[in-house]
């Protein structure tokens, strides 16, 4: 490909590369992955051929390029793209230069630049490979990243003051979020983003569907969510006796039924029990009946039907009593596929390090809960157990401050939905077999109620599709 260009003056010091910001002065820098031939491959087709920038932009970013002068480059490429302006060789030229922090003369700098851009242009071996040329850049920015992240955990471990839960955990996040292309090491610039915002917003305009998030199953809660969203955490209250487990278990139902993988933490009763509830629910089979074992031919044919379709569906049932966040952390990165975290419920959770006071630990188990759903990428709904505070107005819906032990519950969540129903504490009411979701906080949204039914001898919430929405 020809020899290395005086283009940048910092090109044989890595240590301005923030791939390399954690890789020990004591690391051969000859051994650290790179590929020289392949990164001035890809900016050289893009060169010739400005319309293939598109084919590899979702797959490549700056920080992936290990030299100086490429990273600028191909920076300066994406900002020419973003303002929707002709790239070429003097476009390019130009916007490098502007930006340029370089010393030297600006004639200098015109030159070497202008001489170096040639020579990628000149030395591509075939344009309709750049795909190739592209992975083979991003495997060693990814091999680079190991190096890291391996070199950080010596040093946290070499700290006395670092626990060792702490590293372990910190390490499969930094991995895990390294296998998922979303560890930064750096502060990344807002027109890098924006790449993958404008390929987001290209593929909604193709794909409604795509614009929602994950569906719950109920038509009116998906209204006022816009579906549930990757990193939210959604949070679910009610008094004893309302519903809630049975509520989350159905959403739970809905979304694996459209092939989504469910991970359901039940830490209050016994996995065989929840998947009970889940068989009477999908068979519409009185859940007594089902415990006590007296069932009609009708109703054996009903759960075995249903059973046959929970079976087919991708739910992982963890009954493990007293789980904390690091624990469950661990347990769903093991997972190959991850869309939906559905947690019963959270004051049975414990955290890590006990201090005596519930008021913070709560607060810890949220906002840990809050990193979970971000660092996994995925909404996590969590269910509450609600003070007794409702019980002593006339007008018993929950409100936000009916959140027991900590505010900081309402703080972290991006969603707090409330489930009530009139008929729990009323025999004469209008409206039987009905409950209200109460949306008392939507950090995305309006807040307001949706009406769905409920079959209590099912143990089964279903649309109705009545939404009441307030401004």
């Amino acid at each position: 490909m020809g020899s290395y260009s005086n283009f940048n003056s910092n090109n044989n010091n890595s240590s301005n590369n923030s791939d390399n910001n954690f890789i020990s002065s004591e690391y051969d820098i000859k051994k650290i992955p790179y590929s020289l031939d392949a990164e001035q491959s890809v900016l050289g087709a893009v060169l010739i051929s400005p319309e293939i920038y598109e084919e590899i932009a979702e797959t490549l970013s700056v920080d992936d390029f290990y030299l100086d002068n490429h990273r600028e480059i191909y920076d300066s490429i994406t900002n020419l793209y973003l303002k929707n302006r002709s790239l070429d060789l003097v476009t390019l030229l130009e916007d490098i230069v502007s930006k340029s922090s370089r010393s030297g003369s600006g004639d200098a700098i015109r030159n070497s630049t202008k001489e170096y851009l040639m020579r990628l242009s000149d030395n591509v071996p075939v344009i309709a490979n750049i795909k190739e040329y592209a992975a083979i850049v991003k495997e060693k920015s990814l091999r680079r990243k190991l190096i890291s992240i391996s070199h950080e955990m010596i040093k946290m471990a070499h700290e006395d003051a670092s626990n060792s839960d702490i590293i372990i955990d910190r390490a499969a996040q930094m991995i895990f979020a390294l296998a998922q292309g979303r560890i930064t090491q750096d502060f990344v610039h807002v027109r890098n983003i924006l790449v993958d915002v404008f390929a987001n917003v290209h593929n909604l305009q193709t794909d409604k569907e795509a614009a929602r998030g994950l569906s719950s199953g109920f038509s009116g809660i998906d209204n006022v969510l816009v579906g549930m969203n990757p990193g939210n955490l959604i949070l679910i209250g009610a008094r004893p006796g309302m519903g809630k487990t049975a509520f989350a278990l159905n959403i739970a139902i809905n979304a694996a039924a459209k092939k989504k993988t469910v991970a359901f933490f039940q830490l209050e009763m016994a996995k065989e029990e929840i998947v009970s509830r889940l068989l009477a629910s999908e068979a519409f089979v009185d859940g007594f009946k089902l415990k006590a074992g007296v069932l009609s031919v009708e109703d054996w044919t009903k759960i075995t039907e249903a059973g046959s379709r929970i079976s087919e569906c991708d739910i992982y049932i963890d009954d493990t009593p007293s789980m904390t966040v690091t624990g469950m952390k661990a347990k769903l990165r093991r997972l190959k596929k991850l869309d939906l975290v559905v947690i019963d419920h959270l004051q049975l959770m414990q955290t890590d390090r006990a201090n005596g006071n519930r008021v913070q630990e709560i607060s810890e188990i949220s906002r840990n809960l809050k990193i979970m759903a971000k660092e996994l990428n995925v909404p996590v709904i969590t269910c509450a157990q609600l003070s007794r505070g409702p019980e002593s107005r006339d007008d018993k819906r929950p409100m936000l401050s009916d959140l027991r032990e900590s505010g900081a519950i309402e703080q972290d969540a991006d969603v707090v939905m409330f489930l009530y129903r009139d008929d729990y504490y009323k025999e004469s009411v209008e409206k039987h077999n009905r409950a209200e979701i109460i949306f008392a906080k939507n950090r995305h949204g309006a807040i307001g109620k949706v009406e769905v039914g409920f079959e209590k001898k099912f143990t089964r919430f279903y649309d109705i599709d009545e939404v009441h929405k307030e401004q």
